[in-house]
């Protein structure tokens, strides 16, 4: 637990405005690295709890996701206060953000940079268009254009809803009554604040190959990348998120060709100043965008790369919001790998249990995130039905893999299954 403000002078520290804290289960690391370092002044749109020793203040309840009532709210604010910058990671979030950040001539990318990297067929449409290779890719209103686009990509297709993040609502789909589903259930994903569109479904062609992630901070249009994640997907024909490993050691780091496209990404986005999560495909073509979001990553991947590197992309991501150059200096050379637990079928949790007794030697962390009675439904019924996860870190990676071998014996999960 972080000191109170009472107990130390950290008016030296540069203030910035928290937009948004999200779910304590997933962002608390953020917040209990971020403090440390800088006085947080928290805009949200529920009263802060838990949120409480990591912040100085805060104005609540606020209307977050409409740009212009954040604007006017943090124009208020900087009447008494002298922020350094606005800082997110939530996804909702990240267009009102950019747009408030410009509005008061604080550090951060332009609007439109923001909501191309939001809006899956915008990025595709001007990363095509400034010569970086994407998969084919086409925007559709109906079924019946889905199946008319599936049959001019060629099959097997991804479907996937065009706003959202974190792999909800996309689905392999390899004949066209799987591309009927899959529209139905692309169509149906939604996540609170995600923007719809007329034709809010993308049907793109199937990259093959290992999928990556590269958490990079952007320093007035310099981008460096931090954090570099191998991810897992299950859950098949849909692509969940299962797990994800970061090593300090891992080639990519340094593979010009990877580096290369992640900076005209960038450059051809207009995304200048911030955080960014992008998603890679390594196809036998190369490297193939999946999507790039203009925020932190989730799954606790930032934690992961803390971990391995001693580098966290949490304070990096801060310092950038605050106009700071980042420290973006490894510490340490380690492998971190999350494997989240999910349930064999639909079901209601009656009790879960953590084992201690059952850990290996690299493991970090064991959680429970369920609580009893939680319904835990798999796709396409539910996303990211979770009911906890384990980290493991240390030097050894095959420790480490025998160490996560039987996750789910380290958080025992009992329940019942769903009858509706």
């Amino acid at each position: 637990m972080p000191n109170s403000p009472a107990a130390e002078d950290r008016s030296h520290l540069p203030l910035l405005l928290l937009i948004g804290s999200g779910d304590r289960r997933y962002r608390e690391y953020v917040l209990a690295a971020v403090h440390p370092h800088f006085r947080l002044w928290l805009v949200d749109s529920v009263e802060p709890t838990w949120q409480l020793p990591y912040i100085e203040g805060a104005t609540t309840p606020v209307a977050t996701r409409d740009p212009d009532v954040l604007t006017a709210v943090a124009a208020d604010l900087t009447h008494n206060l002298t922020p350094a910058g606005l800082f997110t990671y939530d996804e909702s979030l990240v267009h009102a953000v950019a747009h408030t950040a410009h509005a008061l001539g604080l550090p951060g990318s332009p609007p439109d940079a923001v909501l191309a990297c939001r809006d899956k067929a915008a990025t595709r449409s001007i990363l095509t268009a400034a010569g970086v290779p994407q998969p084919l890719s086409e925007p559709v209103a109906t079924a019946d254009e889905a199946l008319a686009a599936a049959e001019r990509i060629g099959y097997p297709v991804v479907v996937k809803a065009r706003g959202l993040a974190g792999s909800l609502g996309v689905v392999l789909a390899d004949n066209a009554s799987a591309v009927t589903d899959a529209f139905a259930a692309a169509l149906g994903a939604n996540w609170p604040g995600v923007p719809r569109y007329e034709a809010d479904v993308l049907v793109e062609e199937y990259l093959t190959g290992p999928e990556i992630s590269v958490d990079a901070v952007v320093n007035e249009g310099d981008c460096t990348a931090l954090t570099l994640a191998r991810k897992e997907t299950g859950l098949a024909p849909f692509f969940e998120e299962t797990g994800h490993t970061v090593d300090a050691d891992d080639p990519l780091l340094t593979d010009a060709e990877l580096l290369d496209q992640l900076d005209r990404i960038h450059k051809a986005l207009g995304f200048t100043h911030g955080a960014t999560h992008t998603e890679f495909r390594l196809t036998p073509k190369g490297p193939r965008l999946v999507e790039i979001n203009a925020r932190l990553g989730g799954d606790f991947i930032p934690y992961l790369g803390a971990l391995a590197t001693g580098c966290d992309p949490s304070v990096a991501a801060a310092h950038v919001a605050a106009g700071l150059a980042p420290d973006t200096t490894p510490r340490h050379r380690r492998q971190a790998a999350i494997q989240f637990l999910y349930p064999p079928a639909d079901c209601e949790a009656i009790e879960l249990a953590v084992h201690e007794d059952r850990f290996g030697p690299t493991i970090h962390q064991a959680v429970a995130t369920a609580a009893s009675g939680t319904r835990l439904a798999l796709p396409p019924r539910g996303y990211l039905a979770r009911y906890g996860h384990v980290i493991a870190v240390g030097e050894d990676a095959e420790q480490i893999a025998a160490d996560l071998t039987e996750p789910t014996r380290l958080v025992e999960l009992h329940a019942k299954p769903l009858t509706d």
